[in-house]
């Protein structure tokens, strides 16, 4: 059964709706540019109410250790890198807190999904999203959706996640094209940038548990 992780939570609401309908994580955006970025210590109050069933993400974009720490020690169990990370910046960010590190590949053709292989020794999972336009501000969060056909037959040099452009009507198709079994959205549940919906939450993860 496919799981799902919902992303960029600022509230307390929207944060026990995740996890009351089965999020098996939830994830804080701390990125100043994002419109929902979240400091560290309202991420601490709100990772204090998270179970420990349930895995509490960090999102970065090209993050300095600084930022890194205060997020750790606010209380996040795992690491996800959306910037322009390389392999060995990946690797020193493992070392240096020895917690899991996600690492974010934006996808806009097949040969995209080649970057993931070279992060084979670096990282613990690797997440594809939606590449977005040249220019963009965000490298994610714009409910872009990449071709999922692309991911058929690509052989994942490490556990994997799908994000970009899923809401509750297209989570089924993308289990079905690509197997997915994690799967990681933030604005496909939102009422505006930034504004989680409880019941948007809700509705993405019934779906989840029947595709």
């Amino acid at each position: 059964m496919p799981t799902a992780k919902i992303c960029g939570l600022s509230t307390e609401a929207t944060l026990d709706a995740a996890i009351a309908h089965g999020a098996s994580h939830v994830g804080f955006v701390f990125f100043p540019k994002s419109p929902r970025d979240i400091d560290p210590a309202k991420a601490a109050a709100l990772i204090r109410r998270v179970p420990p069933r349930v895995g509490a993400v960090g999102v970065f974009v090209d993050p300095d250790d600084a930022l890194l720490d205060h997020a750790v020690a606010a209380g996040i169990g795992t690491i996800q890198l959306h910037g322009h990370e390389t392999p060995d910046r990946v690797a020193a960010v493992k070392a240096r807190h020895g917690i899991p590190v996600w690492k974010a590949v934006p996808v806009r053709t097949r040969a995209d999904l080649a970057t993931a292989h070279q992060y084979r020794q670096a990282a613990d999972l690797i997440l594809y999203d939606a590449k977005p336009p040249r220019g963009a501000d965000l490298p994610g969060g714009m409910g872009l959706r990449f071709d999922w056909r692309l991911l058929q037959g690509h052989v994942h040099p490490l556990p994997w996640a799908l994000s970009g452009g899923l809401d509750a009507a297209s989570v089924g198709e993308a289990v079905q094209v690509t197997g997915a079994t994690l799967l990681d959205i933030s604005s496909g549940v939102e009422l505006s940038p930034g504004v989680k919906d409880v019941d948007k939450i809700a509705a993405f993860l019934q779906s989840v548990a029947r595709s």
